[in-house]
């Protein structure tokens, strides 16, 4: 059941002879051993030695040229015979049958939920029944899960409540299937990424393998989860970028097109998963900025031909990727055209476009007016609506009179009745209407109580003071006022129904209106706070729209004409998806990874399971692999050093070290940034943070290894680190594939002895 390294190794010996046959070509320049093993054609002309080429290439750039020279040409020939080669096929059907292999192995296994796919399952069956919701990613994840499950006879009825669920009859192996098959391309993607970058078989190869025994990238592949989409689009941006700067001697050729229109395709789906989509992006970017300004510096272009190459890549790299992004949020928008979970999180205009939410379709006055019924809800994510019910506050609390919440939900507690300040409405006629600046009351509809405000100390946002309901039938005191403040008006300006924004200033301690957004104990029926903040800075917990507005001597208008159009909803779901991230702090007794821990291999993810009768997953790299990585990183400055000082100071090497020594200095250079950009970002983030965050950065880091081990990975090293890695594998499997019985600290067990961090808690 588990991959046999025997080929492995046999392909090893075959590799290794044909390298010293490139050796003896280094060396000698005699090409008669290439003739006679069909490396290269027969034809002199179109076969140099690598020190022909690097000193052609040396003299075009001294010259200001980056033109394809003869040098240059034979290098494209060597690269392309290179690719064509039987070993790189056959290793390349090696990777991919090892990938699959090990990703789609006990893909069924356990047939129950498991840590996230409570989420993005569930995420999946909402697109399936066209339910709205809300994530704090973009869509298009969870549109392909849905879409794969669809495809495969998932009708979208089960649950997804939480992780130990059974799935029974429902057809879930389609979405992890679809989820494993993505993860299994990333291994193939970095053999080919090195294989590019290095001309090498053996780097490339060791990168594979790098990928395919660690367990941590099988496990994540192999769930209903967004991170095997994420880093699918990742790597093929990486790899697309990589073969676009290959065919820079074929500027505006059908594959320059090709690849440039790919590398701008991934990225709109790299940023459509997840917004750490970000991080590539950037590195594209900085990518093609350090390749115009070597194009700036070739004296033989002319300056329209280098706004060409600037004009094509704006087209390619920023309005293609733009133009996939929107459609992206367009399609989703037209799939999820029904009320549900998410309708809360988005404003009232907003929830006026989807089918069944109270709001679709209805009619109501357009601007507020004195002796309306309104609800009020707050601009903030999970705001809830203004609330009250005939609880009180518990002794202790403030002063003891009845609660004033935020309810997340709709209710009749919700309602409010418009008064003016001297409770002296129009009895007949048209009623005046509300206009900013006013000072009115509020009352309760339910228990005719008057929102109330007072110097009391809030519940628990200790620095605001309490709001109560106060009062009874409408009277009080003047505690009970508040000056209504239309966001960005002057005085005279009317309240639109579910457009204005309304901050409500209370007259007597001058604080505003608020919602903490934390969740009250039980005594307040675990709904949220609501407070007087004395900040009067403008926040969306200060900001409140009116969304109900009922009054029968106004005439009424169709929301119809208010809903939003699709730059307003797109803007206003990206403001959403932006608040929630900041949002997600840690909880308490939540488990929060920190960034250090990640390259360590520090601690894992409790996929599923927990006592010995359970059917238990783990989140756990290879231990060989993490520590080999973080090794990689660690030697890499030191190797470039110590390369530098060696060519600076005009040491004796051969042309295949040298050729290897820029190698580890620039491409080593670009996986190595490609490393930070995916991880040194995670330190400046408030936001919870969890250990498969870093698998992105674990991608580069292993591409790095695999790179470096052309100039210190001897052929006994490299097949040292080939069964070290298939050793440590099969070790370390049953993370991966799932464990029942005794656990790790007991005898019997599949992993007894392997705990070699008390950390890891599996």
């Amino acid at each position: 059941e588990l991959p046999a390294t025997s080929r492995v190794l046999s392909l090893f010996h075959s590799l290794m002879a044909k390298e010293e046959c490139i050796t003896q070509w280094n060396k000698t320049g005699d090409t008669s051993t290439l003739r006679n093993r069909k490396i290269f054609p027969t034809s002199e002309k179109t076969l140099q030695t690598p020190s022909t080429l690097l000193s052609k290439d040396k003299n075009s750039q001294n010259a200001g040229h980056t033109q394809c020279s003869n040098g240059t040409s034979a290098q494209l020939l060597a690269r392309e015979k290179f690719s064509k080669d039987p070993p790189t096929r056959v290793l390349l059907m090696l990777v991919v049958g090892l990938s699959f292999s090990t990703r789609l192995y006990k893909i069924t296994e356990p047939p129950h939920v498991c840590w996230d796919e409570t989420h993005f399952g569930k995420m999946g069956s909402y697109y399936i029944n066209r339910t709205f919701f809300f994530d704090v990613h973009p869509p298009l994840g969870k549109m392909l899960i849905g879409l794969a499950g669809y495809m495969t006879g998932y009708d979208g009825t089960f649950p997804f409540i939480k992780p130990g669920d059974k799935y029974k009859h429902h057809n879930y192996w389609g979405m992890r299937g679809f989820c494993a098959a993505l993860g299994s391309c990333l291994p193939i993607f970095a053999y080919l990424i090195v294989l590019e970058l290095s001309q090498s078989h053996s780097a490339a190869l060791i990168t594979a393998i790098l990928l395919i025994f660690d367990t941590g990238f099988i496990t994540i592949s192999q769930y209903i989860l967004l991170d095997p989409i994420l880093m699918f689009f990742i790597m093929a941006a990486v790899l697309s970028m990589v073969k676009f700067n290959q065919q820079r001697c074929s500027p505006f050729a059908a594959s320059w097109w090709l690849w440039l229109v790919l590398t701008g395709a991934n990225l709109a789906g790299a940023l459509g998963v997840k917004f750490v989509g970000l991080f590539v992006i950037l590195l594209v970017g900085l990518n093609t900025v350090w390749d115009l300004w070597r194009l700036l510096g070739d004296l033989s272009l002319s300056l329209v031909e280098i706004a060409k190459h600037f004009l094509a890549r704006v087209v390619g790299l920023i309005l293609l990727p733009l133009f996939l992004y929107v459609t992206i949020f367009a399609i989703h928008f037209v799939v999820l055209n029904k009320s549900g979970p998410g309708d809360g999180f988005f404003s009232s205009a907003f929830q006026s476009r989807l089918i069944g939410n109270n709001l679709h379709n209805a009619s109501m006055p357009e601007y507020l007016a004195y002796g309306s019924t309104i609800t009020v809800k707050n601009l903030r994510i999970a705001g809830g609506y203004l609330h009250s019910h005939w609880h009180l506050y518990p002794e202790g609390v403030g002063a003891r009179q009845q609660q004033v919440t935020a309810y997340l939900h709709k209710d009749y507690n919700n309602l409010w009745l418009v008064h003016r300040q001297d409770a002296n409405e129009s009895q007949s006629g048209t009623p005046d209407l509300v206009r900013h600046g006013d000072i009115i009351r509020l009352e309760h509809k339910e228990t005719t109580r008057n929102l109330h405000g007072h110097l009391h100390e809030a519940p628990l946002t200790k620095k605001h003071f309490q709001v109560t309901g106060y009062g009874i039938n409408g009277t009080g005191d003047t505690n009970d006022l508040w000056q209504v403040e239309v966001c960005g008006g002057q005085n005279g300006d009317l309240v639109k129904v579910l457009r204005s924004k309304v901050r409500f200033l209370h007259r007597a301690t001058g604080c505003v209106l608020y919602s903490s957004g934390k969740t009250l104990p039980k005594w307040g029926w675990e709904q949220v706070e609501v407070t007087c903040s004395p900040y009067l800075k403008e926040t969306p917990s200060s900001q409140w729209n009116i969304e109900d507005h009922i009054n029968p001597k106004l005439p009424n208008i169709s929301l119809s004409v208010l809903k939003p159009h699709f730059l307003e909803i797109l803007l206003e779901s990206h403001i959403v998806m932006i608040r929630g991230n900041s949002g997600l702090k840690p909880k308490d007794n939540e488990m929060n990874s920190k960034p250090w821990h990640w390259p360590i291999n520090y601690q894992g993810l409790r996929f599923s399971g927990v006592n010995d009768t359970e059917y238990r997953v783990y989140l756990l790299g290879n231990p060989v692999v993490w520590w080999m990585n973080l090794a990689s990183l660690g030697l890499y400055p030191i190797m470039v050093a110590v390369v530098s000082i060696a060519i600076q100071r005009g040491f004796s090497l051969s042309q295949k070290r040298i050729g290897h020594s820029h190698v580890l200095m620039r491409e080593g250079g670009l996986l190595l940034f490609g490393w930070l950009l995916h991880y040194a970002p995670f330190y400046t983030m408030g936001r919870v943070l969890y250990y498969h965050h870093y698998f992105p950065a674990m991608l580069f880091s292993s591409m790095l290894t695999g790179t470096k081990s052309l100039t210190w990975f001897f052929y006994f090293v490299q097949i040292t680190v080939i069964h070290s890695l298939s050793v440590s594998f099969y070790l370390f499997h049953p993370l991966s594939y799932g464990m029942t019985g005794p656990l790790a600290h007991e005898p019997g067990s599949t992993m007894a002895g392997l705990k070699w961090m008390d950390s890891w808690e599996f």
